[in-house]
């Protein structure tokens, strides 16, 4: 029974620990560790990072005030902030990578049947990129500007149940076009990505692998038009057409046809030109395709404002992508669990909640459960208003 469990242990009962095991295997990850094991450090920066600590300091204070429930948490050993600090800096990041990528599996494979704006069986993929600004005189292993550095995180996000299938952490000076070369294309797929990452010699190889693309096009792309299509001009289309490259190295890079969309957006009155290398779906569905790529934007302003990917307990390169993976890690673990008890509430409530419940003994469905609830609460009539 659950009633006896805290909340944060219940919510780790999620997590498949024996494949935790083998990722820690892998790395050698406890080679000459006699306490505080690679567990016990993930589960204290996934507390860490559901209750919204500060620091190394405040994590030690806060889990030191309740020692009598550590067993209980599943922390076996005593949290010194020193010891925080050594296991972050010297573990292989890559433990905590490889864990998150099954949480992503199982995640996904949760979220398979989940809607996101357009009726379509394949997979969607939205790719984007986003930088997180640092201080050079402490991250000085990220440059980016002469007086800067920087980290990007390189996503590509499943449509479905908004997961981030593949994420690659650079320096500030990476473009974002490269990380084209590291993706392996799923054929079928679709791939929705912006003008950045137009490059049509990388691109040919998603279009080899019998993958989908659409992108915006620049606007001095040299095509040469072979064949128009019927658009209805209602929608806001105003061509559709089957084109070919005639720049020089556009051309070399990608001689197979492409089509062509230009469209009229209602709201702003621009007409972008999309770009895809799919014949078969109606235009107006590519348009609203290009349409859910703003998904991937909301994904690193939703993570920047709640997963506090900007505040890192450690200043080496690998604490810092240490610490990126146990965030995603506990960003998916929450969707899995939203998931698995039917939860109608938003992955914000969950996680305003748990930031407050850790030590409780509630059953987790019975205390999420509540935040839906309390919505329908109708107020008395004898309550004043504060405006008429």
């Amino acid at each position: 029974m659950n009633q006896s469990k805290l909340v944060f242990a219940q919510l780790m009962q999620h997590l498949p620990l024996t494949t935790f095991r083998r990722c820690v295997a892998r790395y050698q990850g406890e080679f000459k560790v006699q306490s505080f094991s690679c567990l016990d450090q993930f589960l204290c920066m996934t507390f860490a990072q559901l209750t919204y600590r500060e620091s190394l300091r405040d994590i030690q204070v806060c889990l030191r005030a309740q020692h009598s429930k550590l067993y209980h948490f599943g922390i076996r050993s005593t949290v010194a902030r020193n010891t925080l600090a050594h296991a972050n800096a010297v573990r292989d990041w890559r433990i905590y990578a490889d864990f998150a990528q099954s949480l992503i599996g199982i995640a996904r494979r949760l979220y398979v049947q989940e809607p996101f704006g357009v009726e379509l069986q394949e997979t969607v993929y939205a790719l984007d990129t986003t930088t997180i600004d640092l201080c050079l005189s402490v991250f000085s292993w990220a440059p980016f500007r002469l007086a800067k550095a920087a980290i990007k995180l390189h996503t590509l996000l499943d449509l479905r149940g908004n997961i981030p299938t593949f994420i690659h952490i650079s320096d500030g000076k990476m473009h974002e076009v490269n990380i084209l070369d590291q993706l392996l294309p799923e054929p079928g797929a679709f791939y929705i990505m912006d003008r950045g990452f137009l490059d049509f010699e990388r691109l040919y190889r998603f279009h080899q692998a019998g993958s989908f693309f659409v992108t915006r096009g620049k606007s001095n792309l040299k095509v040469q038009r072979r064949y128009s299509h019927p658009v209805d001009r209602n929608t806001g289309l105003i061509c559709d057409q089957s084109v070919v490259l005639t720049g020089f190295y556009s051309h070399q890079g990608f001689q197979a046809p492409l089509r062509r969309i230009r469209f009229k957006d209602p709201e702003t009155a621009k007409t972008p030109v999309f770009l895809t290398n799919n014949f078969v779906l109606p235009a107006f569905t590519i348009t609203e395709l290009y349409r859910c790529r703003w998904q991937v934007e909301l994904f690193f302003k939703w993570i920047k404002q709640h997963l506090r990917i900007k505040v890192f307990f450690g200043t080496s390169e690998n604490a810092v992508k240490s610490q990126i993976w146990i965030k995603v890690s506990a960003y998916v673990l929450v969707a899995i669990v939203k998931k698995r008890l039917n939860l109608s509430a938003s992955l914000y409530e969950i996680l305003q909640i748990l930031s407050l419940t850790m030590f409780e003994k509630i059953p987790l469905d019975q205390l999420l459960a509540q935040t839906a609830a309390g919505e329908n609460y109708l107020t008395p009539d004898n309550q004043l208003l504060l405006f008429d």
